[in-house]
């Protein structure tokens, strides 16, 4: 039965994802469960999208709420709800205004508009951007133009022109690159699609540095580092290296297609203008329900402490994987964003993963990742380094 689905649903679908042989039905805190009714421990949370797992009755009520009354009005007039979704994003992230998109490939491309417009601005001649190896920015062409992979570059050129690519973590490697047409520098403070790669202090700081030095744009891209993954609220204030413009969507909406660019004061001074830029569906009521609402309970749970509580345990548990399995050679990154790095084929772990009722993700560099709900807990950590052992086997 679940074949016959599937083929039925590849019938009508342009072959793009490379989708595992299973039809998910419904979700459950950490779990998910198939057509069948087979249950899997989910580490992925779609791709670090649910943050509050599955079935969050408060966030669903809501939605319902707002469904009710309205889904939908244009960006040409004002809604309660994008006002206070507004507000309560640019106080956790530390920025000063933002503009809500529907994804975070749109925030990207919203990033990359409002640093060139500021360039424009300010009459400095600048176009260019500086981007890192390995980064993974989003599948537009914007996104692409600055994403340091050549799979996903190489189909879709001649790209966006004037972006060069810097070795992530090597200061010099940036240094070598900057101009005076240089608009803006952009990274991910944590790689996540390029293997999991943390940015050291240094190169953060030197970034922001740079930047001041050449008035040049700092842009962080937390579309998937932030929201309490890393064990702040957004993964700059770990380092206290606070960027000029900030990505961020999948859990911001925990589901909710929902995604955002923000900037500093200073910047949205002198950056995009009415009529620069628009999304027909960007800030719509429900969107910005799901965001105000994500924010509440992640503050009134302090899931940003469960995180610094639970994430040291799943930290402890993958060393120990290291350890004692000749496959795993390295573990990687950092709170609940984490992934191991194996010898064996990771299409064919990820596969026997499935087997054993547990889904992770893959990444660059036969690196397996583990971004699981932020609601996790060590009984659930347990649960999957079983399942990862018997996987590896």
């Amino acid at each position: 039965m679940v074949n016959e689905k599937i083929q039925s649903t590849e019938e009508n679908l342009i072959h793009v994802y490379n989708r595992f042989p299973i039809a998910l039905d419904h979700g459950e805190g950490m779990y998910v469960y198939d057509t069948e009714g087979r249950k899997y421990l989910d580490f992925a949370a779609g791709f670090a999208v649910t943050g509050l797992g599955y079935g969050c009755r408060e966030l669903n009520e809501a939605l319902k709420e707002q469904i009710d009354r309205l889904c939908h009005i244009s960006n040409l007039y004002y809604h309660e709800s994008c006002g206070e979704a507004a507000a309560a994003l640019n106080r956790i992230s530390g920025m000063d205004r933002v503009f809500f998109t529907n994804s975070g490939g749109e925030a990207i491309e919203g990033a990359l508009k409002a640093a060139r417009r500021y360039a424009y601005t300010k009459r400095t001649g600048r176009s260019e951007f500086i981007a890192m190896e390995n980064s993974f920015h989003g599948r537009s062409f914007g996104a692409v133009s600055v994403t340091g992979h050549d799979a996903y570059r190489e189909p879709f050129e001649p790209l966006v022109p004037g972006v060069k690519f810097a070795i992530f973590n090597d200061l010099d490697s940036v240094k070598e690159l900057v101009s005076d047409r240089t608009c803006a520098i952009i990274l991910e403070p944590l790689q996540g699609e390029g293997g999991i790669n943390l940015a050291t202090q240094e190169f953060m700081e030197g970034i922001r540095q740079i930047c001041d030095e050449n008035d040049i744009l700092m842009i962080c891209d937390e579309v998937q580092c932030g929201m309490g993954r890393t064990g702040n609220m957004f993964a700059w204030q770990g380092f206290g290296v606070k960027p000029d413009i900030l990505t961020m969507a999948k859990a911001i909406g925990n589901g909710i297609p929902v995604g955002a660019f923000a900037m500093t004061e200073r910047v949205a001074q002198s950056s995009l203008k009415p009529g620069d830029h628009g999304a027909t569906y960007g800030g719509n009521p429900l969107a910005c329900t799901a965001v105000k609402k994500v924010i509440e309970i992640f503050e009134r749970e302090d899931i940003v402490g469960h995180v610094n509580q639970v994430a040291p345990y799943l930290t402890r548990r993958l060393d120990e994987l290291v350890d004692e399995l000749d496959c795993v050679t390295e573990r990687k990154g950092k709170g609940l964003m984490q992934g191991i790095v194996i010898t064996k084929p990771v299409a064919e772990v990820n596969q026997k993963a499935i087997e054993e009722g547990l889904l992770v993700i893959q990444a660059q560099g036969n690196v397996l990742r583990f971004v699981p709900p932020l609601i996790v807990e060590e009984e659930h950590i347990d649960e999957m380094i079983e399942k990862m052992k018997r996987a590896l086997a």
